[in-house]
């Protein structure tokens, strides 16, 4: 890196990487008219795949359950991105792909979240924002928190 360099961040390609939709209960469910719990979880994933390019990816799944364990359903996407990120202090980059990736990525999830499950016959879900830097911190506390040789809760 040249001490002059001006950092580098572009986004070179938004996709969706795997996209999963389960109905198991149907046609059953359908003529439940109890509400369903709704569970949402993320996860972020980001590697290097040449020098200065990096694949971010958040999955974010989202399933409903009725009383009893009765899933209605189970949608997951991983939605992913192609960036280049240059000239960026290599303390900065770890950050740079956990939050500022992630909040690119996620109203594209969102909306492929939403999308599915609408086509599968339900109401659609629209998850609400996320705060990507507090994930992001909350995770780096629990990793400082856990024991040498330990693995952090996920």
């Amino acid at each position: 890196m040249t001490e002059n360099a001006q950092p580098v961040f572009s986004i070179e390609k938004i996709y969706v990487k795997d996209l999963s939709l389960e109905v198991p209960n149907a046609p059953k469910v359908f003529l439940d008219r109890e509400n369903p719990q709704i569970n949402v979880q993320l996860r972020t994933d980001g590697n290097g795949i040449d020098d200065g390019i990096f694949e971010v990816t958040l999955t974010v799944t989202v399933s409903a359950s009725l009383p009893e364990d009765r899933t209605v359903f189970l949608v997951e996407v991983a939605q992913a991105g192609i960036f280049q990120i240059r000239n960026v202090p290599q303390g900065d980059l770890e950050p740079v792909l956990m939050i500022g990736c992630p909040n690119i990525l996620f109203p594209y999830a969102r909306e492929a979240i939403s999308d599915a499950i609408t086509r599968a016959g339900f109401q659609p879900v629209v998850l609400a924002p996320v705060n990507f830097e507090s994930l992001y911190q909350s995770q780096r506390q629990q990793e400082e928190a856990a024991e040498p040789g330990e693995l952090p809760i996920q």
